[in-house]
């Protein structure tokens, strides 16, 4: 008999960057955050790769083409919150078209923010992955509380 196997949620986060700022958008009538600000993200869909889905939210909560050859994979987040996640980072610098509000039932604002003074409302972990962008660490936990205390002998 096989065992099942633990699955997760898996996300993709897009930074769109230009110069020393980031593009927030306020989630708005979504039911998770609503009110914070985040950055163009979603679910990947099954059989879809990372930069495809980053790609595909790109357009449909900006209406930008990015090509994904141009993505920078920048960051992974082992999540804990109402379960257990697993989210990818990516950087854009370059993309085609304007950006515009394409989910505005879902979004309430977009808007461009220095990174070094983000609002008080940016989803915490959100927050961090910016921070480790900046920092250039690839990859953090979040939500999890230590499994033990390191002790020096």
């Amino acid at each position: 008999m096989q065992k099942d196997r633990f699955a997760m949620q898996v996300a993709v986060h897009l930074f769109l960057v230009k110069e020393a700022q980031v593009l927030l958008l306020r989630r708005y009538n979504t039911g998770y955050e609503d009110g914070n600000y985040s950055v163009p993200a979603g679910h990947l869909d099954g059989n879809e790769e990372v930069k495809t889905a980053a790609v595909r939210e790109a357009k449909e909560e900006c209406g930008i083409d990015i090509d994904p050859a141009s993505l920078e994979m920048v960051g992974v987040m082992h999540r804990r919150s109402n379960d257990e996640r697993i989210d990818f980072f990516v950087a854009a610098t370059k993309w085609r078209g304007q950006i515009i509000n394409a989910e505005p039932n879902k979004c309430d604002e977009l808007v461009w923010v220095d990174m070094d003074k983000l609002p008080p409302n940016v989803i915490p972990y959100v927050r961090q992955a910016l921070s480790n962008f900046r920092r250039k660490q690839w990859f953090d936990s979040f939500g999890w509380e230590p499994a033990f205390e390191w002790k020096k002998s």
